[in-house]
């Protein structure tokens, strides 16, 4: 009996999970945002902090602390610098930025690419712990950025609805 190859499987299940992120975010510039749809993806996101419970993701902190960087001071860069908001009809909407999805397409190929030779060194559970850092690095400070934008344009009054 033949198994397909996990890395592979993981791999590709990442692109599909990247592509179906970019086609989300592509929609999104066509609705008006507001702080709990600027907030809720790294709240809920954190759940994934859970996985360390499980002895075989647990990874040296110093692991954790530079893959979490990594994505904070890196990757999440070329996010927030694309990233532009307008007011439009009395509502704040991201602007649509002719580079965003090269830039989201880049930081997949990087990742996946990155994924490759981290593979090598060490299990594939711990692969995918350093990759949960360097993406909640990547988003956290990205939606953190977007959220103040959305501040700087919204009236104090209107700032939690909808």
């Amino acid at each position: 009996m033949h198994f397909v190859n996990p890395q592979i499987t993981v791999t590709i299940g990442a692109a599909m999970a990247a592509c179906m992120a970019m086609l989300f975010r592509m929609r999104a510039s066509n609705k008006a945002v507001n702080p709990k749809k600027l907030l809720i993806p790294p709240i809920a996101m954190s759940t994934g902090f859970l996985m360390f419970a499980a002895p075989m993701t647990r990874i040296p902190l110093s692991w954790a602390m530079g893959a979490f960087l990594v994505g904070a001071l890196i990757f999440s860069y070329p996010l927030i610098r694309s990233s532009q908001m307008e007011v439009r009809d009395g509502e704040v909407y991201l602007k649509r930025s002719k580079v965003f999805i090269f830039i989201l397409a880049g930081l997949l190929v990087i990742r996946i690419l990155l994924r490759q030779i981290i593979e090598q060194y060490v299990t594939l559970p711990q692969t995918g712990a350093i990759f949960f850092l360097l993406a909640f690095g990547m988003l956290l400070p990205w939606r953190l950025a977007m959220y103040f934008q959305f501040r700087k344009l919204q009236p104090a009054k209107q700032q939690w609805d909808g």
